[in-house]
């Protein structure tokens, strides 16, 4: 790993000592997206669904899914995505080219939400990047250069993203299922919360979850729809006003210490189906109620783990966790 790297590595460790192990360990914008939902209007710019309406009719019950690392294992997609946008731009610090590993973007991936905050993290705590692209290849001094500069790596970013996930995105064993589930049955509302960029979650979610589920959402939310993302409640206390349940009822399916975390803040019980590049040994600790095996997720066909049946048994008055 590079000097750079190591630094940060140890930065975080030190600010977050049960993320050492690499493997283990209120306000809202106006206008957030919103997709088939019974509560509010749907977004005036929603571009991932035209919404042919949920069948969702007073729920006992509404399961959240995250969408990075749950719906697809996409966290080493989005690295490869960084480490091109840093080489487009030439990005170096003292003269090393910035390049993330696939060690240090685990745990940066389970302790930052989103891809910004990301980026001004690493660079806060290692010194800002030159670029010949941008300031006359001068390190940017201001905030608003600094912003600029973050914005110009983030967009460029999103664009490999897309072509990445393009060619090479699938469906996490049972989660699609499991969705299929939940939209068939009244009682239950069914939404996504990411803290992604929505550019990249969009091509995430209409390549792999697809138009016609989208449409049956009741609640669709990226981390553009909120100011304050992952580990911050901000984005599942907002689903949950907008679908008038108590947290108690809303269960969330997360792969990170980060969005545990939300989660966890939201007083919301959080399933976690870990990727081999988020398998923390303390979810359990943290405030998990369950915690899949890596290799498995939620399970299809034989090796079925989570059914709607399971978590959510007919005439129950909270959640199960014992599948």
């Amino acid at each position: 790993h590079t000097r750079v790297e190591m630094q940060c590595v140890a930065s975080i460790a030190s600010a977050n000592p049960q993320r050492v192990h690499p493997r283990g360990g209120s306000g809202v914008r106006a206008r957030s997206l919103v997709v088939g939902g019974r509560r509010g209007p749907s977004a005036p710019n929603a571009t991932l669904a035209s919404a042919a309406g949920s069948n969702t009719a007073d729920p006992r019950f509404a399961l959240l899914f995250d969408c990075d690392g749950v719906i697809v294992e996409t966290e080493e997609l989005h690295r490869l995505a960084y480490n091109a946008s840093f080489q487009h731009y030439g990005l170096t610090i003292d003269g090393t080219q910035v390049d993330w590993s696939v060690q240090y973007y685990d745990i940066l991936a389970n302790t930052v939400g989103g891809g910004k905050p990301k980026m001004k993290f690493y660079f806060g705590e290692n010194g800002w990047p030159a670029t010949a692209r941008l300031f006359n290849g001068a390190v940017p001094a201001s905030d608003a250069d600094k912003d600029e500069l973050v914005d110009a790596l983030q967009d460029k970013k999103t664009e490999f993203y897309k072509e990445i996930v393009a060619n090479t995105a699938t469906a996490r064993p049972g989660v699609l299922r499991l969705m299929d589930e939940a939209i068939a049955d009244p009682s239950i509302a069914v939404g996504i919360c990411s803290a992604a960029t929505k550019a990249g979650f969009e091509k995430v979610v209409n390549s792999v979850v697809g138009p016609e589920r989208l449409a049956k959402m009741d609640v669709i939310m990226a981390g553009d729809d909120v100011i304050r993302k992952k580990p911050d409640p901000l984005i599942y206390n907002l689903a949950r006003e907008k679908l008038g349940l108590p947290a108690s009822r809303c269960v969330v399916v997360e792969d990170s210490l980060v969005g545990l975390r939300a989660a966890v803040g939201a007083d919301m019980p959080c399933i976690i189906t870990p990727c081999p590049s988020s398998d923390v040994p303390d979810f359990m600790r943290e405030g998990a109620r369950a915690v899949m095996d890596d290799r498995v997720g939620l399970g299809d066909g034989p090796t079925t783990v989570v059914t709607l049946a399971k978590l959510f048994p007919p005439g129950a008055e909270s959640p199960n966790f014992t599948f």
